[in-house]
C-alpha cells in the first residue's frame, strides 16, 4: 500500500489541509473509490474503512490485478465544517458552493488537442485521451481557491480510471445509483452486488457533478469524432449508500464486499467471487423523479416507509401549521419507488421533503438540486 497526500492550497498561518490517497497493486488497469465528498455523508467513509483493510489484505495476497485507488476522506474542508454541533458538509463555507459542484469539464479542451490523432485503435485511442486529461489538468492556472485544489487533485486521481465509484448517501434514503444511461448495462452488476432499489440515469444532470466529469468526455468525445474508435473508457457512478445514519457495521461489510465482488467481476482482483444476484434494480430516468414540496411551512408527517412503490395520486406526506391549523397533503405526481425522504419534519420553503422515481421524464432542464 502507498499513502499519498497532496498539500490542498490557501492555507492559512497554523492551518493545512492534506488530501489522503491509498494506492493497492499496480497494472494497466485502474479503479479509484472515493468517499465523503459530502462530508457530512458518512456511510462511504464507513465503507472505505472496511475497503482499506481488505485491500491490503488482498494486495498481500497477491490478488490485485489492477491499480486500486482509496480515497476514504475527499473531503477535509468539509469535514471541520461545524456549526453549532452541527456538521455543515454540503457547502463550503468559503464560498457557498457544493462541494459536488462545477469539476472541470474536460471534454472540450481534449477535443481540441486530440483532433487529427485518433485512429481506430481504441486502445490506443484511449491512452491518447487519459495522457491529455493529466496535460489538460496539469496546465490549468493555479487554483484560485481550497475548494478548486481539492476538485483538481481528485479528478486527477480519477480520471484516468476504468472505474469509478463515488460514494455518497442521502439524508433518509434506499441504496440507489446515479450514472449515465451509456453505462448501465456495465454497472447492473454492481446495482444488484450492492441490492440497490433504484438506479436513475442521465446524460447530463446538470452542475457537472464528479462522476459525470469523470465519464461525460468520453462520450462527448465519441459523438465529436465518429469515425474514431472511443469507448466509454470510465465506467462511473454515485452510489448513495441509504441515508446518513446507515454506519453501521454489518451495512458496511456488506457494501464493501459487494464493492470488490463487482470488482473482481471485472477481473481488477483475482480469486472465486459469489456471483451477482439477478437483476431487481430498476433503472429510470432521472428526469422522470418527482421531487415533492411542501406548500407551506409546517410539521411533516409522512405517509410512505421508504422504497414503498407508490402510484400517482397516493399520499406521501401531509403538513400541518401549528399556529393557522392549514393542512396540506402532498401526493405522488407519478408511478415509481419512494426512494429519498428529508431528515427534517418541518418544512422549509424550497426544500423538497421526498424523491419517487418514476418511469417517464417528468422534468427538464438541471435535474441535480443544490
Amino acid at each position: 500500500m502507498e499513502h499519498i497526500e497532496h498539500v490542498l492550497p490557501w492555507g492559512s498561518p497554523g492551518i493545512e489541509r492534506r488530501l489522503s490517497v491509498f494506492r493497492f497493486g499496480d497494472g494497466p488497469r485502474k479503479a479509484y473509490i472515493q468517499a465523503s465528498l459530502h462530508a457530512d455523508e458518512l456511510p462511504g467513509m464507513r465503507v472505505a474503512v472496511e475497503l482499506k483493510k481488505r485491500l491490503r489484505e488482498l494486495e498481500n495476497a497477491g490478488r490485485l490485478n489492477a491499480t486500486i485507488e482509496l480515497v476514504p476522506v475527499a473531503n477535509p474542508i468539509g469535514l471541520s465544517q461545524m456549526f453549532q454541533a452541527t456538521h455543515q458538509g454540503r457547502f463550503d463555507f468559503a464560498s457557498g458552493k457544493n462541494f459536488n459542484r462545477d469539476f472541470p469539464s474536460l471534454g472540450k479542451a481534449v477535443a481540441a488537442r486530440v483532433a487529427g490523432r485518433l485512429t481506430a485503435n481504441a486502445k490506443q485511442n484511449v491512452q491518447l485521451i487519459r495522457a491529455t486529461m493529466q496535460d489538460v489538468l496539469n496546465e490549468l492556472p493555479e487554483p484560485n481557491s481550497t475548494l478548486e485544489g481539492l476538485q483538481r487533485r481528485l479528478l486527477a486521481h480519477a480520471c484516468d480510471a476504468d472505474v469509478v465509484i463515488d460514494l455518497h448517501c442521502d439524508f433518509e434514503s434506499i441504496l440507489l445509483l446515479y450514472s449515465l444511461p451509456q453505462l448501465w448495462d456495465s454497472l447492473e452488476p454492481l446495482a444488484n452486488r450492492l441490492g440497490a432499489g433504484v438506479a436513475l440515469l442521465a446524460e447530463a444532470a446538470g452542475g457537472d457533478a464528479f462522476d459525470e466529469a469523470c465519464s461525460t468526455p468520453w462520450l462527448d468525445l465519441a459523438r465529436q469524432f465518429p469515425e474514431a474508435s472511443i469507448p466509454m473508457a470510465c465506467i462511473a457512478t454515485t452510489v448513495e449508500l441509504g441515508g446518513m445514519a446507515d454506519t453501521g457495521h454489518v451495512e458496511a461489510e456488506a457494501h464493501a464486499d459487494a464493492i470488490l465482488g463487482y470488482l473482481g467481476g471485472l477481473e481488477l482482483i483475482s480469486g472465486d467471487w459469489p456471483t451477482a444476484p439477478s437483476s431487481h434494480c430498476e433503472a429510470t430516468p432521472f428526469a422522470g423523479a418527482q421531487y415533492a414540496y411542501a406548500p407551506h411551512t409546517g410539521v411533516v408527517s409522512f405517509l410512505k416507509p421508504l422504497g414503498a412503490r407508490v402510484s400517482k395520486g397516493d399520499a406521501l406526506f401531509d403538513v400541518f401549521d401549528p399556529i393557522t391549523d392549514r393542512h396540506s397533503r402532498v401526493c405522488a405526481t407519478t408511478d415509481g419507488v419512494l426512494y429519498a425522504r428529508e431528515r427534517l419534519r418541518f418544512a422549509q420553503p424550497g426544500l423538497w421533503l421526498a424523491k419517487v422515481a418514476g418511469s417517464e421524464p417528468i422534468r427538464q432542464g438541471r435535474l441535480l438540486t443544490d
